[in-house]
C-alpha cells in the first residue's frame, strides 16, 4: 500500500439490516470490513432477531423521521472526513433511500473520491422479498448515484424488467444499469454445475466461477459487497479484487456447508477473508460495449 493510500480516509459507513443471530446484512459487512482493517460506522435500517428465511419474527423499523435525523447527524459529524466509502444494503422502507442518497452526497462533498457501493438487496430467484416501493427506491434513487453496484442476477433482472437467461443478456443489462462498475452475483456460469460473479466496468468483463453449493446460508451477497469494497479500498486492481473476493466468500461458504451450519461462520473462518486458498476459475469475456466503441 502506498503512503497516499495509507493516509486516505478509511472508515466505511455501512447502512443495512441488523440481526441478533446470524451473519447477514450489517453483521456480515461490518465483521468483514473490520477484520480487513477498515473502521465502520454501522447504521441499522431494520432490527430482526434472525434472518426472515428462518421464520417469521418481529421487525423493528426505525420511524422514518428518526432515521433521517440520525443520518443528518452523520452528515454534519466532525469526523466525516474519516469516511472513504459508503455501503448500503437492505432497506427497511422506501423512504430510507433518500436519506442514504443525502449522506452519500455529504460524504462525496467532503471527500470527492469516496466510493459509494450499492447492494440493492431486494430479492432472489423466488421474487422480491421487500415491498415493491422499496425496490423501486433502490433502483431509481440509489443505483444511479452508485460507483459500484452488487446485485444478484435476479435483482438485476427485476430492475431491467426482462429475463436474463444467459451471460450475454446479463452483461447487456449490467451495462445499462447505471453504475460504472457492476458486480453481478449468481451470474450464469460457463462450467457445469457452477455459478459466477460477473464484473463489468468501462474496459473489461470478467467472470469468476466456482461450483454451486446447494442450499447455501444467507448473507453471501452482503459479504461479497463488503469484501470487494475492502479490496478496492486497499488498492487492488479490479481483476485481483474479483478473484480474491470470490475465493474468500466461496471458501467461507464451503467450510460452513461442510460443518452443516445454517449461518455463515465468519468468526471461525476470519482467516479466509484475508488469505483465501480456494481456487476459482477466472475468465476474460468480450465486453458488450466494445463493438459500439469501435
Amino acid at each position: 500500500m502506498s503512503t497516499e493510500q495509507a493516509n486516505a480516509p478509511r472508515a466505511v459507513i455501512v447502512i443495512s439490516s441488523h440481526v441478533a443471530r446470524g451473519s447477514v446484512g450489517n453483521r456480515a459487512a461490518v465483521f468483514a470490513l473490520e477484520s480487513l482493517g477498515f473502521p465502520v460506522w454501522a447504521v441499522p435500517t431494520i432490527i430482526l432477531p434472525w434472518h426472515p428465511g428462518h421464520g417469521r419474527a418481529t421487525r423493528i423499523v426505525p420511524p422514518l423521521d428518526q432515521f433521517k435525523a440520525l443520518m443528518a447527524d452523520l452528515e454534519r459529524a466532525p469526523w466525516l472526513g474519516e469516511v472513504g466509502a459508503v455501503l448500503s444494503g437492505y432497506l427497511g422502507e422506501a423512504g430510507q433511500a433518500e436519506a442514504v442518497a443525502s449522506l452519500v452526497a455529504a460524504v462525496k462533498a467532503r471527500t470527492p473520491d469516496a466510493v459509494y457501493i450499492c447492494d440493492p438487496v431486494m430479492g432472489d430467484s423466488g421474487g422480491l422479498y421487500v415491498a415493491e416501493p422499496t425496490a423501486i427506491a433502490m433502483r431509481d434513487r440509489l443505483m444511479p448515484i452508485a460507483d459500484i453496484a452488487t446485485p444478484n442476477r435476479y435483482e438485476l433482472e427485476w430492475m431491467a424488467g426482462v429475463p436474463l437467461p444467459d451471460l450475454k443478456s446479463v452483461m447487456a443489462a449490467a451495462l445499462h444499469a447505471g453504475p460504472s462498475t457492476m458486480l453481478v452475483t449468481s451470474a450464469p456460469s460457463m462450467i457445469s454445475g457452477g455459478t459466477g460473479n460477473l464484473l463489468l466496468d468501462g474496459s473489461q468483463a470478467l467472470l469468476a466461477e466456482h461450483r454451486v453449493i446447494e442450499k447455501p446460508p444467507n448473507g453471501l451477497g452482503d459479504l461479497t459487497a463488503a469484501v470487494y469494497l475492502a479490496r478496492i479500498l486497499s488498492g487492488q486492481p479490479a481483476i485481483k479484487a474479483l478473484q480474491s473476493t470470490t475465493a474468500a466468500v466461496y471458501e467461507i461458504l464451503a467450510r460452513t456447508a461442510k460443518r452443516g451450519g445454517d449461518e455463515l461462520q465468519l468468526e471461525t473462518d476470519a482467516q479466509s477473508l484475508s488469505h483465501p486458498m480456494a481456487m476459482v476459475q477466472l475468465r476474460h469475456l468480450t465486453h458488450p460495449g466494445r463493438d459500439r466503441r469501435a
